[in-house]
C-alpha cells in the first residue's frame, strides 16, 4: 500500500477529513499552480469571461488573482469547519457586491463551471504527477467540492461522481467560445509572465486540459513537455524543487507560490 495515500484518524472539525485525497492535492503548491494553469485556460473560454473583467482586475494582474483565488479554495479545502463557512461567506459577499455594482447576477450555469473546472484540473493535476486516482478518491473530490459548492448557493448539483462527469461535458460543450475575452486574457497571461514562461504555460495547458477546450485555444496536440512532468517527483526527491521554481515562477510571485505549500494535518 502506498504510505502516502494511507488513511489518517478523522477529525470531525475539519472542513476535508485528515487523510483526505483533497487535502493531499491542495496542500501541495506544485498541485495547486497545475490546477489553476489548467482552469486558467477555462476561465478565458467561459461565456461568462465578461464578469472577470468588470473589475478590471483580472487583466490588469491575472497573476496576482490567481494566486489569490488559490489561496481562498486553500483555505476552505484546509480549514475546519466554522473557517471554512466563514471563507464561504466572505465569497458570497463579494459575488453579492460585483453583482449589484452591475445591476446583474452571474448565471447559475457561470458558478457551476467554475466549480467543475476546479474539480476536473484537481484530478488531471494529481494524475499528471503522479498514479490516477481511484473511483474512492474521484468519489470524495466530488464530495468535497459539492458541499463547497452548495456552501455558495450553486444550485442543482449531482450527487455523484458519475452524474458531475455527465453534467461536466455538457458544461463543456455549452459554455465555452473562443472570443475577444479570450484572446484580451491571454495577451496579458503573455505580458505578465515574458515569451518563454508563457510558452511553458500553453505547454501545460496543452497537456492538463481536455481536446475541445485544446481546440478552441489552438493548446499543442502533441506537446514536448507531457514527457518531462512525470519526471518532475524524481527532481523534487533530489532536493532541486527550490530551484525549478525560482526559474520557473516570476520573482514577484515566488513567496506567493511558497505559502500554498501546506502539510496535510
Amino acid at each position: 500500500m502506498d504510505k502516502s495515500r494511507r488513511a489518517e484518524p478523522m477529525n470531525d472539525s475539519l472542513f476535508v477529513p485528515a487523510g483526505s485525497i483533497v487535502r493531499r492535492i491542495w496542500g501541495d503548491a506544485d498541485l495547486v499552480l497545475l490546477v489553476f494553469a489548467g482552469a486558467a485556460s477555462e476561465f478565458a473560454l467561459n461565456r461568462a469571461v465578461d464578469w472577470l473583467f468588470f473589475t478590471g482586475k483580472i487583466p490588469q494582474d491575472p497573476l496576482g488573482r490567481l494566486f489569490s483565488t488559490a489561496a481562498y479554495a486553500q483555505q476552505i479545502v484546509m480549514a475546519d469547519q466554522a473557517g471554512a463557512e466563514r471563507t464561504l461567506a466572505r465569497i458570497r459577499a463579494a459575488h453579492g457586491a460585483v453583482e449589484g455594482a452591475r445591476g446583474a447576477r452571474i448565471p447559475d450555469w457561470a458558478h457551476r463551471d467554475v466549480l467543475y473546472l476546479l474539480v476536473a484540473y484537481s484530478e488531471a493535476a494529481y494524475e499528471t504527477l503522479h498514479p490516477p486516482l481511484t473511483l474512492l478518491e474521484r468519489e470524495e473530490l466530488w464530495s468535497v467540492f459539492r458541499r463547497v459548492g452548495l456552501g455558495l448557493g450553486i444550485p442543482e448539483l449531482p450527487v455523484n461522481y458519475a452524474g458531475w462527469q455527465e453534467d461536466r461535458e455538457r458544461h463543456l460543450q455549452r459554455d465555452l467560445a473562443c472570443g475577444a475575452h479570450t484572446r484580451a486574457l491571454y495577451a496579458a497571461y503573455r505580458q505578465h509572465l515574458g515569451p518563454w514562461r508563457y510558452l511553458l504555460l500553453r505547454q501545460v495547458q496543452g497537456v492538463l486540459v481536455p481536446g475541445h477546450v485544446r481546440a478552441l485555444l489552438g493548446l499543442p496536440k502533441t506537446p514536448w513537455l507531457r514527457g518531462l512532468l512525470p519526471l518532475y517527483p524524481l527532481a523534487t526527491r533530489l532536493g532541486l524543487r527550490a530551484t525549478l521554481r525560482r526559474t520557473l515562477i516570476p520573482p514577484a510571485h515566488l513567496a506567493s507560490v511558497q505559502n500554498l505549500d501546506l502539510a496535510s494535518p
